[in-house]
């Protein structure tokens, strides 16, 4: 793959690319700045771009800014956000936006290397890989939804790791469930969210928003 490394701290931008390198990945840019993340994204279009939140000039929020004005020029390029912070406001608009290939990590989160070159291959392969703590914290601003009431502990547990990013062959896994078992909740699921099939939308995309979006 070829990735964008956005990260303003030398060690662990040093690391970062060393480690992808490591697993045979090319990067094609490294930004320690929200403007140059910016300009590396639209310059490169890199398979994916790992973008940290808080870069200088202002140390706030210029990262995700960046990845978020980038998705905007560039419908569904692939972002990787990894960041010691979560930033709802922003967070909630970059999965808004509807298009494929998004993911937001903590930094404190990865343990584990192969995990996260999984996360990074399926948000470059246009599927989405959220860490369960970022969900957890998504959800706990915003008013109940009386959609979600619908679902029962178990459809929950299967829209949470939909959440994720996970199939429903690895949520099977998680579960200790078929998957033909997962399916059937995920149909029981779409059905009581009102998600109908239509070709030109995802039906887990359309979930994971909904159970985002509404806490």
């Amino acid at each position: 793959m070829r990735v964008v490394v956005a990260e303003d701290l030398y060690l662990l931008r040093d690391g970062m690319i060393r480690f992808l390198e490591a697993y045979g990945h090319e990067v094609v840019a490294v930004a320690t700045t929200g403007p140059e993340t910016l300009d590396a994204m639209l310059t490169w279009r890199p398979d994916v771009s790992i973008v940290d939140v808080r870069m200088p000039p202002t140390q706030s929020d210029e990262g995700l800014r960046a990845a978020l004005a980038a998705r905007r020029e560039l419908p569904g390029l692939p972002v990787l956000i990894l960041s010691q912070h979560v930033e709802q406001l922003y967070a909630r608009e970059l999965l808004a936006d509807g298009a494929d290939g998004i993911g937001y990590f903590l930094k404190e989160s990865v343990f584990d290397a192969d995990q996260f070159i999984d996360a990074l291959e399926r948000v470059a392969g246009g599927g989405t890989a959220m860490d369960p703590v970022v969900i957890t914290k998504l959800m706990s601003s915003g008013s109940s939804n009386r959609l979600l009431e619908r679902l029962t502990e178990r459809e929950h547990a299967v829209l949470s790791l939909m959440a994720e990013g996970l199939s429903n062959q690895a949520i099977g896994q998680r579960l200790f469930l078929s998957e033909s078992a997962i399916s059937k909740y995920t149909t029981s699921m779409f059905g009581k969210l009102g998600i109908t099939d239509d070709d030109s939308s995802n039906r887990r995309v359309l979930a994971v928003l909904t159970y985002l979006n509404n806490p």
